[in-house]
């Protein structure tokens, strides 16, 4: 029955550290759809069938693949089961454009975020210190909603199982604590049944769409806007800004710069250092500096 080998391949994958959340929904939507056409074996047709009712291109890839992943572990078993086309509904992706802002540009996004919301959303200056943060510590957006009390500690945040369930002590420069410190001790006075850092004025931690909202009528308010082709700043160029500025930062010498990728890496949780050095490859001011290296180097090597 595949309902019984779902089981065994949902403990198996939890077993190796994976979390497995919306994959086991998604394979027990497929299992149930197999089962009504009278199969206990995973075959191509209903494979595709069940991929195709995704509303969008993406959705149909995400369900095929995980079905593909699911007739790979029961086949080693059993051959009888067929493998569909990981890549049937695949469409290749390109990630968007940074929007690389100054520090100038931050500055007043950030200053007229604490004229939007309602009064006692203003008086505790939450979208300031939130956004701030994000701008000086490169923390995804995520991570910063889900920051519980305790996970402010002595030697700066506590980011618990973000992106790929990875864990890091974030540490802050000193005006930084001195501000979240301020915004603090208005937060410890208001009464919720939460211990997010950061609340809504509905007392509840902050819905990632609503966030996004706010940080755009922040930047359109301040005169903060991008050209046609990159569109609207989004919240999440807070922490592309961030890394480049800090690979700006790095110092001279292969070795040190290579030091420094490696550090930065770890500062913000990326998995893997590639990650990284795609900041390299994406905003035209790394490509420019990199470019007049290269320029210079060039043209030591002829004198």
């Amino acid at each position: 029955m595949l309902k019984d080998d779902l089981e065994r391949y949902v403990a198996l994958r939890r077993a190796t550290g994976f979390r497995f959340r919306d994959s086991e929904a998604s394979l027990r939507r497929f299992v149930a759809y197999a089962e009504s056409r009278g199969e206990d074996l995973i075959r191509t047709e209903s494979a595709i069938g069940w991929a195709s009712q995704g509303q969008s291109q993406g959705q149909r890839n995400r369900r095929l693949q995980t079905v593909f992943r699911f007739a790979r572990f029961l086949r080693a078993e059993d051959s009888r089961h067929e493998l569909p086309p990981p890549d049937l509904f695949h469409q290749k992706q390109s990630r968007p454009t940074p929007r690389i802002l100054t520090a100038e540009e931050v500055g007043l996004a950030v200053a007229h975020s604490a004229h939007i919301g309602s009064p006692a959303t203003r008086r505790s200056l939450v979208y300031p210190t939130l956004f701030g943060l994000l701008a000086s510590t490169g923390l995804r957006s995520g991570e910063v909603i889900r920051l519980r009390l305790s996970d402010v500690q002595p030697e700066g945040l506590l980011v618990r199982e973000s992106k790929f369930r990875k864990s890091r002590l974030v540490p802050l420069h000193p005006t930084v604590r001195s501000a979240l410190d301020s915004y603090l001790e208005v937060r410890r006075n208001i009464i919720t049944r939460t211990d997010h850092v950061f609340v809504s004025r509905l007392r509840r931690p902050f819905n990632p769409a609503s966030l996004h909202r706010v940080f755009k009528e922040a930047c359109r308010r301040a005169g903060v806007r991008a050209d046609h082709a990159e569109g609207a700043p989004r919240i999440h160029d807070l922490r592309h800004s961030f890394a480049v500025r800090a690979l700006q930062a790095a110092p001279c010498g292969r070795d040190n710069v290579e030091r420094h990728m490696v550090a930065l890496t770890t500062y913000m949780g990326h998995a893997k250092v590639v990650s990284t050095y795609w900041y390299l490859e994406s905003a035209p001011e790394l490509l420019k500096d990199i470019a007049q290296a290269c320029e210079a180097l060039l043209e030591r090597e002829r004198a």
